[in-house]
């Protein structure tokens, strides 16, 4: 096999395949790395996916593995498995910009939970990926790096904030990546690039410094809505890396108990015969693409016709204007007295759209009626869900759309706000529950669709069994963008 073989071959395989390969000396984590980080030299000027590429730190730490398995001594569950860490994660040592000019030369001095906790599973971090600026957007573009692209079609978004992992998974460069979802930003890209993604309950997955660290205005913000979780080709590979970040810590107040369930042995396939589906096409007043309705539906059927599962159209009976509500709370967990000094006399330097939510004349009323909302919202959701064991939905409301926009402003020939096509993804921010994008199928077009999973209070166990489930029946990791052939990847 040549050299470009081989490393394709590597970059091809799940996070799974990779840990027990090198676990076994099948491969070193030292030849795991330099294929991937190859692959990236290769990949970077076409889809801009890391802002930070730390090429030395994955080669030391790929030695260090290698040093361990040589000695005979014990390694962790991911012991060389590359990884990208979203730029809104803390890593100590490297730079963290958060898409931001206001953080261009932060290095925090710290690693998030997450982050100590891969590292000590032996993962190779191998950069910083690519986001909108502090996380304030569903798409992949800041004032300080190069804009992120779809590699299933480089005119396109590939969704946000997590939107560097999502280009990286898709094209193989990491097996997976993390990605943080206050609002969806792991199942925007998810959806966008073609993976699964999963938001474990809230809570699930310990944070800090992100969120919590009241020293970084912007860093410190999304506190009730923040969730990380894994992006990945395979449901395995979300299970595996979840089943090394979840657990709670006393530096999250949110964090729950760990779970009571395996991760890996609920994304193993199973029956998912009888289980009862609600299945929400537009929550019952969105516009949604045709081709989404197509790809879901059809995929829907899936779960009703092959899985043996019970699936009801039915929707759970929100106002419209979730919307407004949800970004109100976004704006209400910012500090925005820190946020406004550090703009001032800066405002040309940052993204519009975050200065007119930073800058708006907030009242208490607005913040106090949002929360009201919020629980009214939590009501509905936990009445519905009463007498289902799932909500299926589309993950969005339209395929991948050009880059540089915030969103289409024009949906199944509706006028409507640029964050509409969002309308799916945030409720399970606002409610906590887990929700995973599952790749639904390919638009006319060949443009990845998304289905939403999304189960009850903290009922993470089951979402894992049906992505399995739908998995099985419908496999998609075989699928990669037409990209890599073009660059003989």
């Amino acid at each position: 096999m040549s050299d470009s073989s081989a490393d394709n071959a590597i970059c091809r395989m799940d996070a799974v395949t990779l840990a027990k390969r090198i676990r076994s000396k099948e491969l070193s984590a030292t030849e795991v790395t330099e294929a991937v980080l190859r692959r990236m030299d290769v990949l970077e000027p076409h889809i801009h996916a890391f802002c930070t590429p730390t090429p030395e730190v994955a080669r030391a730490a790929a030695k260090a593995v290698d040093a361990q398995i040589a000695k005979g001594e014990p390694i962790g569950p991911l012991a060389g498995v590359p990884i990208g860490i979203k730029d809104l994660v803390a890593t100590k040592g490297i730079k963290t910009v958060m898409g931001s000019k206001l953080y261009e030369e932060f290095i925090p001095d710290e690693d998030d939970i997450v982050v100590e906790r891969l590292k000590a599973a032996g993962a190779v971090i191998i950069g910083k990926t690519n986001v909108p600026e502090f996380g304030y957007s569903g798409v992949g573009h800041n004032p300080v790096f190069e804009t992120t692209r779809n590699p299933w079609n480089l005119a396109m978004t590939s969704g946000g904030s997590s939107a560097g992992s999502g280009a990286s998974v898709a094209t193989g460069v990491a097996p997976f990546a993390i990605g943080s979802d206050g609002g969806g930003s792991v199942r925007i890209p998810s959806a966008h690039c073609g993976l699964y993604g999963i938001k474990a309950s809230m809570g699930r997955v310990a944070l800090y410094p992100g969120c919590r660290d009241e020293r970084y205005p912007g860093v410190s913000s999304w506190e009730t809505l923040e969730h990380i979780g894994p992006m990945s080709r395979t449901v395995a590979d979300s299970a595996l890396m979840l089943s090394v970040i979840a657990g709670p810590d006393p530096r999250d107040r949110y964090s729950i108990p760990a779970a009571d369930f395996d991760y890996l042995e609920a994304a193993q396939p199973s029956s998912i015969k009888g289980l009862r589906i609600a299945y929400s096409e537009d929550w019952g007043y969105a516009a949604v693409d045709p081709e989404v309705r197509r790809v879901v539906s059809e995929a829907v059927a899936v779960f009703e016709k092959e899985l043996g599962c019970h699936v009801e159209r039915a929707n759970p009976g929100w106002r419209s204007d979730a919307g407004a509500t949800f970004w109100t709370l976004v704006a209400a967990d910012t500090d925005l007295t820190g946020m406004r000094k550090l703009i001032a006399g800066r405002e040309h330097e940052i993204s519009p759209h975050l200065v007119d939510l930073v800058m708006k004349p907030w009242t208490g009323a607005d913040f106090t009626d949002a929360h009201t909302q919020r629980k009214a919202i939590c009501n509905t959701m936990w009445r519905f869900m009463s007498n289902y064991d799932l909500l299926i939905t589309p993950t969005l409301a339209v395929p991948p759309f050009p880059v540089h926009m915030q969103g289409p402003e024009i949906i199944e020939g509706r006028m409507g706000r640029n964050a509409d096509w969002l309308c799916f993804t945030f409720p399970a921010n606002l409610t906590g529950q887990p929700a995973a994008s599952i790749p639904a199928g390919f638009t006319k077009d060949g443009l990845p669709v998304g289905l939403q999973i999304i189960g009850r209070h903290l009922d993470d166990r089951t979402v894992l069994r049906a992505s399995a489930a739908f998995e099985q029946a419908r496999p998609w990791a075989q699928h990669w963008p037409a990209l890599l052939d073009q660059l003989g990847l």
